[in-house]
């Protein structure tokens, strides 16, 4: 059976939204997110630069078939998944705890 609208908690999400709470939540995902997205872009971005105005650096061989090249667009791979999985790490440390005790709070001022 579904609820009805009157039986649907309602929550203050404007006031929620305006909590020291929620703020320090943001606060905490924009410092690792922007700082580290941008890094990247640098990283990327210097990358394709070298492909387009170095092409006989990145031709240059590792080993064997392997060249700078390639080796630093599968770097490219790694990193993203490096970033990735340090974020999962940061957000399980950092932000679910503050997230969760957020929720809590607005269940329960919800079913007051």
């Amino acid at each position: 059976m579904e609820p009805t609208v009157s039986s649907v908690p309602s929550v203050d999400y404007l006031r929620a939204a305006s909590s020291p709470e929620f703020r320090l939540l943001r606060r905490r995902q924009r410092r690792f997110i922007f700082p580290l997205a941008a890094a990247f872009l640098v990283w990327y971005l210097a990358y394709v630069i070298c492909a387009v105005s170095a092409p006989a650096f990145m031709a240059i061989s590792v080993w064997g078939h392997l060249n700078i090249g390639l080796l630093w667009g599968l770097a490219q791979f790694v990193s993203t998944f490096g970033i990735t999985a340090g974020y999962v790490v940061y957000a399980n440390r950092r932000l679910d705890p503050l997230a969760r005790n957020l929720r809590a709070d607005l269940d329960a001022e919800a079913r007051a």
